[in-house]
């Protein structure tokens, strides 16, 4: 028990995770109580984010969509988002722009750059294949359930793969909400300095990885045992 409890804290997914989850942190309570930052936050994301309608709803994920379509961070999204339109708002706004932006890198890596992204990342684009040429939906909330990796470089090296774009794009869409979810909860809770709400997202961050870590190791050692038992060196079964 002791050692499966050591093992999560000492996975990288974790350690990555959480620091990016206390510097949202950090830099939310910054935003939110110095006044230097008076005429940003509170006050622009009122104006124009907040309370413009739906105008202000198109503009987050115009934004949003954009902006993890070239790297950003999805939960920087999330944390955004919840910070101006609250949690469920905020979680639903900033997956529909994760979506967005995933389904862009897609279809551009697919249809526009498949040369250059095939001689450039021939190895990558190798191992991606492999892992989600069985049960690709399933295997691709796995990855998305993940709080570290490069998710501009899943999405490109996904698009030049044989996966289907709706099982990749249905699983991506599914596997981004529980991180979303806790950032737009952390950064609610920055908005109304809610402890309670800042801790139960750190409590659930750390769920959603021991779960997430846990499901990538047996799709792996799955995967392994298949080709063991493919091999034509590998002995027969025995009664």
């Amino acid at each position: 028990m002791y050692q499966k409890i050591y093992s999560l804290f000492a996975s990288k997914a974790l350690q990555k995770g959480l620091l990016f989850l206390l510097v949202c942190a950090t830099l939310g309570g910054l935003i939110s109580t110095l006044p230097l930052f008076d005429s940003f936050n509170r006050q622009w994301i009122d104006s124009a984010i907040r309370n413009n309608g739906a105008l202000g709803v198109g503009y987050f994920i115009i934004f949003s969509a954009g902006a993890m379509a070239i790297g950003c961070p999805r939960q920087v999204m999330a944390f955004l988002g919840g910070y101006a339109f609250g949690f469920m708002q905020g979680t639903l706004l900033s997956v529909a722009g994760a979506v967005i932006g995933c389904t862009l890198c897609f279809f551009i890596s697919r249809f526009l750059l498949r040369p250059f992204i095939k001689r450039r990342y021939a190895q990558q684009i190798f191992r991606v294949n492999d892992f989600l040429k069985d049960k690709p939906m399933a295997k691709t909330i796995v990855i998305r359930l993940l709080p570290a990796g490069n998710n501009l470089l899943t999405n490109i090296l996904a698009g030049v793969t044989d996966v289907k774009a709706r099982h990749f794009l249905m699983g991506s869409a599914i596997g981004y909400i529980p991180q979303m979810a806790i950032f737009a909860l952390m950064g609610k809770g920055i908005v109304v300095l809610s402890i309670w709400k800042i801790g139960l997202s750190v409590l659930l961050f750390c769920i959603s990885t021991a779960l997430s870590v846990r499901l990538y190791k047996q799709y792996k050692h799955s995967k392994l045992i298949q080709v063991k038992a493919a091999s034509p060196d590998s002995e027969p079964v025995r009664a």
